[in-house]
């Protein structure tokens, strides 16, 4: 079974986040970026799938800037086998991304695609499951396990109740959750290896697809500075700081 891994190119969740003077948009000077955290669990998922003799071929693939490439070879080294590169200089929104992954999806027919759940620098969540909409194909979202069996995969899903387990007949899309594993380091070898590893580069073009962004991004801030606490001395301090203060009660 091939199993199709979507990646994108994010910056790094260690570094503090800086807005342009005009505040137009997050700056990206000299800002390390990094593989979104949710799409390294998507790879290891499916190295891990592949370990077990379930998934035969897992292929790579993100949409972005010539400079993403960094993180489709870091999805190599990690155990991808080869990489595809929708490049684009575009700001590509949920909708483009998902009508894209579809195109790569209708090329490819993997047996399952594995996305990460959002991505740290949208937040939107919305991806995997217009993908779904677009492939036809059933998905389990906010996955915390799965196990495949035959044509067949079962995907724990973390919901507000607790857990919810669904069975999906192959091929499918999954999206995965903070809980689902824990990703592994690339170690130098396979690093090496990964730049002799096949990288397609396509464009949207190629596909059809119109990638210009129909939303306009207004205004972007820095959240306000949080307060440090003051201690009271009793509790009708406290509940008159409530009252005339925060002004909560």
């Amino acid at each position: 079974m091939k199993i199709l891994v979507a990646v994108k190119r994010v910056i790094d969740y260690n570094v503090k986040i800086r807005v342009k003077a005009d505040h137009s948009d997050v700056d990206l000077t000299n800002v390390k970026m990094a593989m979104n955290p949710f799409c390294e669990i998507a790879v290891e998922e499916a190295v891990r799938l592949k370990e077990k003799g379930v998934a035969t071929e897992i292929v790579a693939v993100t949409i972005g800037p010539k400079a993403a490439q960094e993180q489709l070879r870091t999805a190599l080294a990690l155990g991808a086998d080869r990489a595809v590169h929708v490049e684009t200089e575009e700001r590509v929104e949920s909708l483009a991304a998902a009508k894209l992954l579809a195109k790569v999806v209708e090329e490819e027919q993997p047996g399952l695609v594995i996305l990460g759940k959002q991505a740290i620098d949208t937040d939107n969540n919305q991806t995997g499951q217009m993908l779904a909409a677009l492939a036809g194909l059933p998905q389990g979202t906010f996955a915390s396990e799965v196990q495949v069996d035959g044509d067949k995969v079962q995907v724990t899903r973390e919901i507000d109740g607790g857990l919810q387990t669904v069975e999906l007949t192959l091929p499918a899309i999954v999206t995965t959750d903070l809980r689902l594993n824990e990703p592994r380091y690339a170690k130098l070898p396979d690093i090496m290896k990964a730049k002799k590893k096949p990288l397609d580069v396509k464009t949207p073009a190629d596909y059809g697809i119109e990638v210009a962004s129909k939303l306009t991004l207004l205004k972007v801030e820095s959240p306000a500075e949080r307060k440090g606490g003051i201690k009271v001395g009793s509790v009708d301090e406290l509940v008159d700081k409530l009252k005339n203060e925060a002004k909560v009660l």
